[in-house]
């Protein structure tokens, strides 16, 4: 097995709403924000090689959307999804599974495409195979009204269409060593890949600790459906992670990609930083 990061871009979010309750003097010193009040994220997706497979773990917003929608989020930067797969020596086509953590936009938005003549709604991944938690697939359908623009159907319905999705749980194992976490705070039911790999236990954070700047307990999103249960998810997993020295693969943190975790008198901290290349 041997592990990929593959960035599909960056965008901007703003930052009070991805630091929550946590005030801007404070957060701004860890990811400063622009004049306004934006700031820099990353789309960092997971590629693992395995035989004759070829997972992607996620893989960020795509490019279907139009001028405006894309006019929020400030898309940033040289890197794309097909070109961090070039440089692998992949495309598309060779990708055999899609792990979705979730239906979020910046999640699971490259997984549809146009095609040629932009007159259809198609898999990007025309020979993969696409997994999703069914509570989760269902929540996103039938979206409430503060989730319901980062479930966009274009990004979702098309998926289920295409006769590719599957789903899976909490007890799956999709490959030998390569497990999920099921986490309720951020949105229902996102899935957290959970792969051992050479000496460590990679966890892929997702949204549940979606940079480094998230690692103190209290840093919750203003975009978690259940933060109190998101203090708990990331109590638990956080110090298991620090007990057995896993390492963490994060998401969106526009710098680094990895960590590794210690017991302080603050809490669970950051012992080191690396890239997912030098394990």
């Amino acid at each position: 097995m041997k592990l990929h990061a593959v960035n599909a871009g960056h965008f901007k979010l703003d930052g009070g709403a991805m630091f929550g309750v946590v005030p801007k003097s404070i957060w701004n010193k860890v990811n400063p924000a622009d004049e306004n009040n934006m700031c820099s994220w990353a789309l960092r997706c997971l590629l693992i090689e395995d035989g004759n497979r070829l997972i992607l773990v996620d893989n960020g917003m795509g490019d279907k959307q139009d001028q405006k929608f894309f006019g929020y989020y400030y898309l940033h930067g040289n890197d794309t999804l097909a070109g961090s797969l070039k440089k692998l020596g992949y495309s598309y086509d060779d990708i055999t599974d899609v792990v979705l953590t979730h239906l979020h936009f910046d999640h699971c938005g490259g997984s549809i495409k146009y095609n040629s003549d932009r007159t259809k709604l198609e898999p990007a991944f025309k020979n993969a195979t696409f997994y999703c938690n069914e509570k989760h697939w269902e929540w996103a359908i039938h979206p409430n009204l503060r989730e319901k623009a980062s479930f966009l159907k274009e990004n979702i319905l098309p998926i289920k269409e295409s006769g590719q999705l599957k789903f899976i749980d909490k007890n799956t194992e999709l490959l030998p060593g390569f497990t999920f976490k099921e986490v309720n705070g951020h949105t229902e039911a996102m899935m957290l890949p959970v792969i051992e790999y050479k000496d460590t236990t990679i966890a892929y954070m997702a949204d549940l600790v979606p940079s480094a700047g998230h690692i103190p307990i209290p840093y919750v999103m203003g975009y978690d459906m259940r933060p109190l249960e998101t203090l708990k998810e990331k109590e638990l997993i956080l110090n298991e992670a620090a007990e057995n020295n896993w390492t963490l693969f994060f998401e969106h943190d526009p710098q680094i990609e990895c960590v590794r975790l210690e017991k302080t008198e603050k809490g669970v901290r950051k012992k080191e930083s690396f890239k997912l290349s030098e394990i």
